[in-house]
């Protein structure tokens, strides 16, 4: 039974996420302030956390950057916002997904279903790929993936992401060399999650290189391509493990 912890201050709509996902199978936690959220999103351990952006003792994208600094668990943000700035907020925040309320149950329990498997099961395809790439890439390559935990290896250091970072990350690993543009990164993460945009994609670039570049300011790593979109080089990178 897949867990999702619940961090939401108005009562009503706690009970009624909490009844939902219930319903659906899922074993459910709630909080109502942030303290209490970040508490239970280490002893409760969730496959799922959805956050509302306004708690009374915390700002709700605080929270979000408490628990993905300590957890690469999905995160979905509930909120009244509906502005473009808020979603990229969340994003650099460390959120997977964003919905404005108010929102359909039923599309809610949908994008938790789709972030919970996402998040939880590599295809064998893709990862047999993946660490095939991985097996012939050079030794100097700074950056591997561990899939039991869904985390990057960087200069033989572990890194947590979210879950879309270690998705664009798999990709570009898979394929060295390779100029993606923005549209087909955007399907390559495109799940329930329907704001996924081209800016979307360069905050997760931007977070990305803040992780595995020694200077993100001047990326060796992954390089953009003018007007279309982004390779992975390690090939031309001058990194080294530490």
């Amino acid at each position: 039974m897949y867990k999702v912890l619940v961090i939401e201050d108005d009562v009503m709509m706690s009970d009624m996420l909490s009844m939902y996902l219930s319903e659906e199978g899922y074993s459910v936690k709630q909080a109502y302030r942030a303290d209490e959220g970040l508490r239970l999103a280490e002893e409760f351990a969730p496959d799922l956390v959805l956050l509302d952006l306004i708690l009374p003792d915390l700002d709700g994208m605080e929270v979000c950057a408490q628990i993905r600094k300590r957890s690469n668990v999905p995160i979905m943000i509930l909120s009244m916002k509906s502005e473009v700035s808020e979603r990229v907020q969340a994003l650099k925040a460390g959120a997977d997904d964003y919905m404005c309320k108010p929102f359909s149950m039923h599309e809610m329990t949908a994008r938790v279903e789709a972030l919970i498997r996402r998040s939880n099961s590599v295809q064998a395809e893709t990862a047999q790929q993946t660490a095939a790439a991985t097996e012939a890439a050079d030794d100097a390559n700074p950056i591997q993936l561990d899939f039991e935990r869904r985390l990057l290896l960087v200069r033989g250091q572990l890194v947590e992401t979210t879950f879309s970072e270690y998705e664009l990350m798999k990709l570009f690993l898979a394929h060295p060399g390779k100029v993606f543009s923005r549209e087909e990164l955007i399907n390559a993460i495109r799940g329930f999650d329907s704001f996924v945009t081209d800016r979307a994609i360069d905050v997760h670039i931007v977070n990305l290189r803040k992780k595995i570049e020694q200077n993100p300011k001047e990326p060796r790593l992954i390089r953009t391509v003018w007007g279309f979109g982004y390779k992975y080089t390690a090939q031309h990178s001058s990194l080294s493990p530490s």
